[in-house]
């Protein structure tokens, strides 16, 4: 049986990457809000509610969770084509999963990332190829994440969470 938590694999960065493989990650960026909200219609919140696995998230906080990730990618990349090798801010996922605001209507995170990576998206498609190479420092590995690695990053984490509801309603029948 294949790990739930990872039910697209773990993410695999590549040494490099060409301009149709960015393009490509750029495309499944973009098509994500209308993925995720797609896979949500039609949930009871009982449904919402339901962990994706023992332990984990429920749908609900899964949906939050993505808008609340990307939006920190989204000031990532403009820190990192303002700012000389920035050092980003780390935040700690599980308490922001917990919040208030998580609560509510997955509605909301999905209108968020429908705004959010129309813009964003705007963003990557102009970046030339040497602004794909510029890098932040994430303050705890201290290791430099280029722009094109980070759009292959969400590419896949949006792909991943989409996966955990995905695969949790084929496991549940719904």
């Amino acid at each position: 049986m294949q790990d739930p938590r990872y039910p697209i694999g773990k993410f695999e960065p590549q040494e490099n990457y060409s301009s149709q493989e960015i393009l490509a990650c750029i495309a499944r960026i973009e098509s994500l809000p209308s993925r995720i909200e797609k896979a949500i219609l039609g949930l009871s919140e009982t449904q919402l509610d339901t962990p994706y696995r023992d332990g984990g998230w429920t749908v609900r906080q899964v949906v939050h969770h993505t808008s609340d990730s990307h939006v920190n990618a989204y000031i990532r990349t403009k820190w990192t084509l303002t700012e000389e090798s920035p050092t980003i801010k780390a935040y700690e996922e599980k308490p922001w999963a917990e919040t208030s605001e998580t609560k509510a209507n997955p509605a909301l995170s999905i209108s968020l990332l429908k705004a959010l990576h129309a813009k964003w998206v705007v963003l990557l498609k102009s970046l030339k190829p040497n602004e794909l190479q510029r890098a932040f420092t994430h303050p705890e590995t201290k290791k430099q994440v280029r722009l094109d690695r980070m759009i292959a990053m969400y590419a896949w984490h949006g792909d991943h969470h989409l996966a955990h509801i995905t695969s949790l309603k084929e496991r549940m029948g719904w």
